[in-house]
């Protein structure tokens, strides 16, 4: 089995280099690893760490884009380099652990599941950070769920695995954060069996990097319908 971690960047310097320590230190067994890193157009001196840590570890591709496109653009170009059987999305910012990959990864592995969801809202410890977060991420799940009649407790989670057979069947389009409701709508439409495992949740404030915005909120609603009815 090969596994391929997809980490989308954009100016996380204080973060990449830990990011990458933490996933390239998590064993799976009888699993190969593959470590793949989009950088978004970053200004921070990011791209420049990202340079040297490529020349130094084999199984680390590095890929960059020539402007800022957003998360969703990232992601696919993520996407189209990975020859793993099971993908699994990484953020950057060290809010999420890939510790956590084991159980993230059993539902597959059981043959149970096509598509994992990791929920900060099922039982994981999580810091305590922003009511409005909380209030909206809710909404924007329940919304989801109305409409694609899911029961998940978490759509907008980083933590998304699957089998890669999953990018065979589906097309994404969306270039920013509105990949999660995009994902959501087109896996749950394709009937992927969908599981979801409790995760811990590190979260960051603006002053430590945290880059959506209540904007990406209201554009997330218009992505839950546009994706639902006609795409």
């Amino acid at each position: 089995m090969k596994i391929s971690v997809i980490i989308p960047v954009y100016n996380e310097f204080k973060t990449i280099q830990e990011i990458i320590s933490r996933v390239s230190r998590v064993h799976i067994p009888e699993a190969e690893k593959e470590i793949i890193i989009v950088d978004d157009y970053s200004t921070d001196g990011t791209r420049d760490l990202l340079n040297n840590i490529a020349q130094d570890q084999e199984n680390i591709k590095v890929l960059y884009h020539g402007q800022n496109l957003g998360k969703g653009a990232a992601l696919r170009k993520g996407f189209d380099s990975a020859t793993g059987d099971i993908v699994i999305i990484q953020d950057a910012d060290l809010e999420y652990d890939p510790n956590e990959y084991h159980n993230l990864l059993q539902p597959i592995i059981d043959g149970r599941a096509d598509v994992v969801y990791g929920s900060r809202f099922l039982s994981g410890p999580h810091r305590v950070l922003f009511f409005w977060h909380y209030l909206g991420n809710k909404l924007l799940t329940l919304m989801s769920n109305a409409l694609t009649n899911l029961n998940l407790t978490d759509m907008e989670t980083c933590y998304k695995v699957f089998k890669r057979q999953v990018l065979k069947e589906i097309t994404f389009r969306s270039n920013r954060f509105g990949f999660e409701p995009e994902f959501t709508a087109k896996v749950a439409k394709k009937g992927f069996r969908i599981y979801e495992v409790p995760i811990s949740y590190s979260g960051r404030d603006y002053s430590e990097g945290k880059k959506i915005t209540w904007k990406d909120g209201i554009a997330a609603i218009f992505t839950i319908f546009r994706y639902r009815f006609f795409d």
